[in-house]
């Protein structure tokens, strides 16, 4: 057995951890390029953490998912601003941008030398910009992973920035930034974070330490995603779906994803529909038709015991079949506020350009078992 893990340098986590922020970053420069969602007005509690450290700020506000030229506009900011670090507080949208700005800031060239897929893909070769990330979300997990993913309207794709060199140096996550979150978000990012915990454990490069990670992230996220969605400010929910967050990103940053990942991109570049409500839809699709194909095809495979796992640990049942699993998950699925994908504009004549681009995803290739274009076709048509 060989594997490998890598993480941020450190992980803090804690109700009222944003306090600390500004300690912690004093070892990293005098001056940090903030970015922030649309509202800068939310890092109020930073800034102030910060300015009693002796560290000034300037704000970068990134408003809806990152694009190449929202990077490259906060690479020239930072750089005219003299900031010596980055730091990121909002959603993955808002963490990725700040990724590809530190790590922007240090290497020489255009973003796109160094972009999977549609640019050169060049590694990076020299380490970014310290860079401290804080999630106000619990999904994706953004916060401990290796990768930066921008959309590009000219190719109507979302592509990483991806380097080892690109874990962050401090990831902070606080529970109580969370607490305001509106049911809707609240759903959709959670649903992420069961499927970026579901996928590394069931994918091709499944190993000890991201299993741990999976079941324990499993258990509290089936006892209180529900409950963050219709009691968003009760404390233990948002605690156990911060840390379902952040597990899954250990996760999938030290294993893989799958199908529902490899549609995620392609769908997201193309509709505009937020990440986490692609992954609901398509959750419980995906992981029936994975069932179908490891029964039929590969019935040894040492993925079909892991999903009675799963099974166990959602339905909190030691009986529970695979298939209860998948149902667990659909009746979930249509229980909370997350739309189908048809909700987005996407319809049957999509379908099979959708198919074709999957197949390019870094994350379809770590999908326990090969699906045929037809299955992908047939998972795809389900989630409309």
């Amino acid at each position: 057995m060989n594997f490998e893990f890598a993480t941020a340098t450190r992980i803090v986590f804690g109700a009222g951890a944003i306090n600390q922020v500004g300690a912690t970053a004093k070892i990293f420069g005098h001056r940090a390029l903030v970015v922030t969602g649309r509202n800068a007005g939310r890092a109020e509690k930073l800034l102030t953490s910060l300015s009693a450290s002796g560290i000034s700020a300037a704000t970068f506000a990134v408003a809806g998912e990152p694009e190449i030229a929202t990077v490259e506009t906060g690479v020239a900011f930072a750089k005219n601003e003299n900031c010596d670090f980055v730091i990121s507080l909002g959603g993955s949208s808002v963490i990725d941008a700040g990724k590809a700005i530190a790590a922007m800031l240090t290497n020489a060239g255009e973003l796109l030398d160094y972009l999977e897929i549609i640019g050169r893909g060049k590694p990076l070769v020299r380490p970014p910009a310290p860079f401290i990330a804080i999630p106000t979300t619990a999904g994706t997990g953004a916060e401990v992973t290796r990768n930066a993913v921008l959309a590009s309207p000219e190719h109507q794709l979302k592509v990483s920035l991806r380097s080892p060199l690109m874990l962050p140096r401090v990831a902070v996550i606080d529970p109580e930034l969370t607490y305001d979150l509106p049911p809707a978000l609240t759903a959709s990012t959670g649903l992420d974070a069961l499927t970026q915990l579901i996928e590394p454990f069931v994918c091709r490069r499944v190993n000890p330490m991201t299993d741990s990670f999976c079941a324990e992230g499993l258990h509290r996220a089936a006892r209180s995603l529900r409950e963050a969605v219709v009691n968003g400010r009760r404390e233990s929910a948002r605690e156990d779906m911060a840390l379902a967050s952040l597990f899954g990103g250990l996760a999938l940053a030290n294993a893989g994803l799958g199908a529902v990942h490899g549609f995620a991109g392609p769908i997201g570049g193309a509709f505009p529909a937020p990440h986490g409500a692609v992954c609901a839809a398509l959750l419980p699709h995906v992981m029936a038709a994975n069932l179908r194909a490891l029964r039929a095809r590969e019935p040894d495979s040492f993925a079909l015991p892991r999903f009675y796992r799963i099974a166990h640990l959602l339905t909190g049942n030691p009986h529970a079949t695979a298939d209860a699993g998948v149902e667990w998950v659909q009746k979930l699925v249509a229980e909370l506020p997350v739309p189908r994908l048809g909700a987005y504009g996407f319809r049957e004549e999509h379908v099979a350009d959708l198919v074709a681009k999957a197949a390019n995803a870094s994350s379809m290739k770590a999908n326990p078992i090969e699906l045929t274009p037809d299955e992908l076709a047939q998972t795809l048509r389900r989630a409309l």
